[in-house]
């Protein structure tokens, strides 16, 4: 009962997990400003202290009991806005090419309409996979690796190849996770109109 206790989740608005997803949050605009100005050093710092908040929040809402459901929301959407922002403000200055920030911003796109599609039909979005949490993890670390080669160019020969093979990684296992939504989202739809199939056919008679 008290381990049950301990793994709800709470309405609850001010607790520390949400108060350090919002100042992920918050870093955002700033990070991309640095980025755009050239201040790599200042953006490295920044996107430093957006992933000691994000190991923490997590730690902290499961230590503390502190599990909300706006942490569940703010959390990822500070993952996203800060993957985004970091690829829109490396691809304005050349390193990182707009097809790859395409690619990775198409597959939000795409599910961002199908949760339009799962809302008509009643459903709410599904759980998140965990071959999405493992792309976001490695989109969310590549970009900074490949943020410490333009503060440091005497590494950039070590730290390049490893932040795009964690690029590469993530943006695969992105597109899979993606894939693995869609057939999901159909099996639903499918079980939801065989439902209300023999409904119909009721009512017409």
């Amino acid at each position: 009962m008290e381990a049950e206790a301990r793994n709800e989740v709470s309405s609850r608005i001010f607790t520390i997990p949400n108060a350090l997803s919002l100042v992920r949050l918050g870093l955002v605009p700033v990070f991309l400003v640095l980025v755009i100005l050239g201040n790599d050093g200042l953006a490295l710092l920044t996107l430093v202290v957006s992933s000691v908040t994000d190991y923490l929040d997590g730690v902290l809402a499961r230590k503390l009991d502190q599990v909300t459901r706006l942490g569940q929301l703010l959390d990822p959407a500070a993952d996203r806005l800060f993957i985004f922002a970091t690829l829109i403000g490396l691809a304005i200055r050349g390193i990182v090419p707009w097809w790859f920030v395409a690619i990775v911003v198409g597959r939000d796109v795409v599910l961002l309409a199908l949760g339009v599609v799962m809302a008509n039909f009643g459903y709410g979005p599904l759980p998140v996979h965990h071959l999405g949490k493992i792309a976001t993890f490695c989109l969310f670390y590549a970009l900074p690796i490949l943020m410490i080669g333009q503060v440091f160019p005497g590494a950039a020969w070590l730290t390049a190849p490893i932040g795009w093979a964690f690029a590469g990684w993530g943006a695969f296992l992105y597109w899979w996770a993606g894939a693995i939504y869609l057939l999901e989202s159909g099996r639903v739809i499918a079980i939801s109109r065989a439902a209300e199939s023999p409904r119909s056919d009721t009512l017409e008679r």
